[in-house]
C-alpha cells in the first residue's frame, strides 16, 4: 500500500493492525502493525500517517483487515430456494423450480423481501460487490438496484432478458418488449445517479433469447459502454441445445461473438465445456469467465480445469451462483474451487492441484483471481 494523493482528506477513523490483501505482482500480500485511515463517508485513504482522528480502532492479535469479497454471478431472485430443488439437471431444473419462481417477482413485495434478505445475506459473507442477476421483471430488477444502494454494496444489477421459453409460457417477454424494457431499466437506474450500483445488460443465456435479441442487446451494451454477463457452456445437453437453435455459429462462444455480446466487459458464467478455440477467443475480446464450484458440483454440470483457463490467459473470478450454488458465501466459492481441482487430480494424477493460496483480487472491476502455485 502507498500514501494516498488525497492526504488533506479529514480522517475520522483509523485502524491498527493486520491488513491482508492482493496484487497484480503478489498473490497474498500481509502487512503487520499498519495503520489504515477511512474518511467519514467509509472511504479508505491509503496514508499511515495521521495526526487526528475520531476514532482508533485496535485489532486483536488474531484478527486481520481483508479487502471485501467480488461475487462475479448471483441471481438474487433465486436466493428463496438457495439449499433446496437440486435434484435435478440444469435445464429440467430451470423448467421445475427457477422460472415458476421468478415469475413471482412481478410483485414487489416479495421482491423486496427476497432482494433484502440476499442484500443482508451477502453483505454479512463479506460480499461488498456483487453481480445480480434480478428477472424479466423492470420495476423489481430498480429495487434491486435501490436496496443495494440502500445497504452501501456494489452491485451490477441485471434485468434479465428473455424472448424464449416455451416450458414456462408466462414467464418470457417479446422481442419489443425486452428491447424497450431493457432500455427503460438502465436509462431510469442510471438516473438514479446511485454511487456504487450500475445496470449490467443481461440476456439470461442463448437458449432463451432469439437471435435478433441478441443483438439488439448487443447494439444496447455497445451504445451505453455497460458490462454484460450471461452463462456459458455449463452443461453438455445446453451447448448441444445451442448448437440446434444456432447452426450458423461455430461454437456457443461465437453465438455471443457474433452478436457483439463478447467484449472486455463480458463476464459469462461457468464454461465448464469450453474448447480451446473458444478460450482462445475469450481472450482475443478480453471476456471473463466467472467461475462457480458449488452450482456445478451441486447441478452436476461439469468441472472447470482453471489451469486450462488460466493458460490461455483468460481473465476469471468467481461466483456463488445462487440457487445453483447452495451457499452465498464467496469463501465457500473459494473451498469449493479447491475442491474441483482436486476432482480433476483424482480423474488425472498427472492434473496438478491448485494450493490453498488463492485470493479474490480486490478491485472491483477486475474480476481477476490469483492463484498460487
Amino acid at each position: 500500500m502507498a500514501n494516498s494523493d488525497r492526504a488533506d482528506t479529514a480522517i475520522a477513523f483509523v485502524y491498527r493492525g493486520t491488513f491482508v490483501h492482493s496484487t497484480q505482482q503478489t498473490a497474498l500480500q500481509i502487512l503487520k502493525d499498519a495503520l489504515l485511515g477511512v474518511d467519514a463517508q467509509g472511504k479508505v485513504l491509503i496514508s499511515f500517517i495521521c495526526h487526528k482522528a475520531v476514532f482508533f480502532g485496535l485489532l486483536h492479535s488474531s484478527e486481520f483487515f481483508m479487502p471485501g469479497l467480488v461475487d462475479t454471478h448471483i441471481h438474487a431472485s433465486q436466493y428463496s430456494y438457495a439449499g433446496t430443488a437440486l435434484d435435478m439437471p440444469l435445464l429440467q431444473w430451470l423448467n421445475a423450480y427457477t422460472f415458476p419462481v421468478e415469475s413471482c417477482f412481478k410483485d414487489l413485495e416479495f421482491a423486496r423481501k427476497v432482494y433484502t434478505q440476499i442484500v443482508r445475506r451477502t453483505l454479512r459473507n463479506g460480499t461488498t460487490t456483487a453481480c445480480y442477476f434480478a428477472t424479466i421483471h423492470t420495476e423489481a430488477s430498480l429495487l434491486l438496484g435501490q436496496i443495494a444502494n440502500d445497504f452501501g454494496q456494489r452491485a451490477l444489477v441485471g434485468k434479465v432478458c428473455m424472448d424464449r421459453n416455451d416450458c414456462v409460457k408466462h414467464y418470457k417477454e417479446t422481442l419489443q418488449d425486452s428491447q424497450d424494457e431493457t432500455c427503460r431499466f438502465i436509462k431510469e437506474l442510471l438516473e438514479k445517479k446511485y454511487p456504487l450500483v450500475k445496470p449490467v445488460v443481461t440476456p439470461r443465456f442463448a437458449p432463451s433469447c432469439t437471435g435478433a435479441l441478441l443483438e439488439q442487446l448487443g447494439e444496447i451494451a455497445k451504445n451505453n459502454n455497460l458490462h454484460i454477463q450471461s452463462h456459458i457452456s455449463e452443461t453438455h445437453e445446453e451447448v448441444k441445445l445451442v448448437k440446434e437453435l444456432f447452426p450458423e455459429s461455430e461454437s456457443y462462444t461465437d453465438v455471443y461473438r457474433k452478436h457483439n455480446l463478447l467484449t472486455d466487459k463480458t463476464v459469462m458464467a461457468h464454461g465448464c465445456h469450453l474448447s480451446d478455440e473458444e478460450l482462445a477467443l475469450f481472450r482475443e475480446t478480453g471476456a471473463s469467465l466467472s467461475h462457480c464450484p458449488n452450482s456445478n458440483f451441486s447441478l452436476c454440470s461439469g468441472v472447470l480445469n482453471v489451469r486450462n483457463v488460466l493458460k490461455h490467459k483468460v481473465k476469471l473470478g468467481l461466483g456463488t451462483d445462487v440457487a445453483g450454488g447452495y451457499s452465498a458465501s464467496m469463501l465457500d466459492a473459494v473451498r469449493r474451487a479447491l475442491d474441483a481441482s482436486k476432482v480433476l487430480t483424482i480423474q488425472d494424477p498427472k492434473y496438478k492441484t491448485l494450493k490453498e493460496r488463492l485470493l479474490l483480487h480486490h478491485h472491483p472491476s477486475s474480476f481477476l483471481l490469483h492463484w498460487q502455485g
